[in-house]
C-alpha cells in the first residue's frame, strides 16, 4: 500500500523539501513506496497525485491543526482519486509534535521551564483554534512551563499582542518559509529573546509519520483471515 504525504507548499525550495525528506526517510524505515505531494504552490499537488493513480493509498497530511484544507480541500480531492484512498487526520496537535518542539527549543538556547510563546500561522476555523490550544497544553507538558498561543494571521492574537520581554518562541511550523519568518521577525520586534526553528526532519516526526501509516494500513486490511 502507498504512501502519499500531502504538505501545504511554500515558494520557498528548503520549505517544501522539509516534507520530501520526512516522507522519504519513513518510506525507508517502512520499505513502501512513497509519494510527497503539497496543497499548493508546489509541484507535485496532492489532487494530481492521487487522482492520477488506481492502487490502493494511504493519504497523510502533514498539516498541525484542522482548517479549511482538513475540512474541505484534502477531502474533496480525495474523492477524485483514481483509486482506493485512506485519508488520514493532521499531524498535530500531538505529543510526538510537542516533544520536537521542546527539543527544538533546547538546541536554540532556551532554558527549560520559561515562559514560550507558540507562534502558529492562524486560521478562521474554530477547530484550528482547538488544535493550537491543545498544542500548547502539549508542549507546557513537555517543557514544564507557561506556554500561550499566538498566531500570524485569522484568529487569535498577534505576536506583538502576547511576547513579553525575554520570552522564548516555538513556531508551530513544519518548514521554512514565509510564515517562519514572519513569526521570527515579529517574535524578536515585541521582545523576544529567542526564536526556536521550525520543526523540520526530526526523528520525532519520522516515528510518527511511520506510526501513522502503519495504523491506517492496519484498518484498511482489517483483521487477518484464517487459513480455510
Amino acid at each position: 500500500m502507498r504512501l502519499v504525504t500531502v504538505a501545504h507548499g511554500t515558494r520557498k525550495s528548503s520549505g517544501n523539501a522539509i516534507a520530501a525528506e520526512l516522507t522519504a526517510h519513513a518510506a525507508q524505515r517502512l520499505g513502501v513506496e512513497a509519494v510527497c505531494s503539497y496543497v499548493e504552490l508546489c509541484d507535485p499537488l496532492f489532487a494530481e497525485v492521487v487522482a492520477g493513480s488506481r492502487e490502493p493509498t494511504v493519504a497523510v497530511p502533514l498539516l498541525l491543526s484542522t482548517g479549511f484544507h482538513i475540512r474541505t480541500d484534502l477531502p474533496e480531492m480525495a474523492e477524485r482519486a483514481g483509486g482506493p484512498l485512506t485519508l488520514g487526520r493532521p499531524f498535530g496537535p500531538h505529543r510526538q509534535v510537542a516533544r520536537a518542539q521542546a527539543a527544538r527549543l533546547l538546541e536554540a538556547g532556551a532554558t527549560p521551564g520559561s515562559r514560550v510563546v507558540l507562534v502558529a500561522a492562524g486560521s478562521s476555523d474554530e477547530l484550528a483554534t482547538r488544535d493550537q490550544e491543545r498544542a500548547a497544553e502539549l508542549l507546557a507538558a513537555e517543557w514544564r512551563g507557561e506556554v500561550v498561543v499566538a498566531t500570524l494571521t485569522a484568529r487569535g492574537a498577534r505576536p506583538a499582542e502576547v511576547v513579553r520581554d525575554g520570552d522564548v518562541v516555538s513556531p508551530y511550523l513544519l518548514s521554512p518559509g514565509y510564515f517562519a519568518d514572519r513569526a521570527r521577525r515579529e517574535s524578536l520586534d515585541a521582545g523576544a529573546a529567542l526564536v526556536a526553528d521550525v520543526l523540520g526532519v526530526h526523528p520525532l516526526l519520522v516515528d510518527l509519520l511511520c506510526a501513522r501509516y502503519e495504523a491506517l494500513a492496519a484498518a484498511v486490511a482489517g483483521p487477518p483471515r484464517a487459513a480455510g
